[in-house]
This record gives structure tokens, C-alpha cells and sequence, in this order.
């Protein structure tokens, strides 16, 4: 014989109100739990501005008269307010470079290559 499972999505978990004050007192719980996800949903608001947000990247070879692919690379990383840093990578048969420079505001203290400024756009601008 089969074994046969019935869920009970409509089955009440909790019992009715039986009178207006049990009503009330339902309304004002579930108040409280709005007040709490709103905060909460206020406080992940907050903190997402300051999480990474926006990747832009771009591949290329620095150096057109040597042999090989687009191995090295410049990617932004950037939050909300277009903060954040770029990673440049630079390949060559000797080795590899890795660089990184801070962005604020879109804009790097320290010069940027064309394809770190490409990156960044790629960023602010998909």
C-alpha cells in the first residue's frame, strides 16, 4: 500500500481571534514586526551603498609588438557612490605586475592608464 502525503498549505497555524480584543492585540503585534523590518530594511539601505556594486573590465596587451593574448587586465570596483579601486594587472613573458589605485568619485588620485579609464567607465556606464 501506498503511502500518500497531504500538505496542508491552508491549514491555520494559529487559532482565530474570538473577540475584538484578541484582534487588537493581533493588529498591534503585527505592527511591531513592521516597525522591525522596516529598521532592518533601513540599516541594509545603508550598508549597500558601501558594498561593491559596479565591475567593469577590460583585457588587453600592453605591449602591441609582443607575442601573446590579451593576458593582462585593468578591473574597477566600485560601491554605489562610484568609490572603490582598480587592479591592473600587467603580463609580459618575464612576469606579471599586479598595481592598484584607489577611486573616489569616479576619479583616481593617481593617473590612469586608458584602459583603467575605460574600466571605470565600463563601471559607472555599462
Amino acid at each position: 500500500m501506498r503511502c500518500i502525503r497531504m500538505f496542508y498549505f491552508f491549514k491555520k497555524r494559529k487559532k482565530e481571534p474570538k473577540n475584538l480584543k484578541e484582534v487588537l492585540k493581533q493588529i498591534e503585534e503585527l505592527e511591531e514586526k513592521q516597525k522591525k523590518i522596516v529598521c532592518e530594511m533601513e540599516s541594509l539601505k545603508k550598508g549597500q551603498k558601501f558594498s561593491i556594486q559596479k565591475i567593469g573590465m577590460v583585457r588587453y596587451n600592453p605591449f602591441p609588438d609582443s607575442i601573446g593574448g590579451n593576458q593582462s587586465f585593468s578591473i574597477a570596483l566600485l560601491d554605489a557612490n562610484n568609490n572603490g579601486i582598480i587592479i591592473t594587472s600587467l603580463y609580459v613573458k618575464e612576469g606579471n605586475r599586479v598595481y592598484g589605485k584607489p577611486v573616489k568619485n569616479g576619479h583616481s588620485e593617481y593617473q590612469l592608464s586608458k584602459e583603467e579609464k575605460r574600466a571605470v567607465a565600463r563601471a559607472i556606464c555599462p
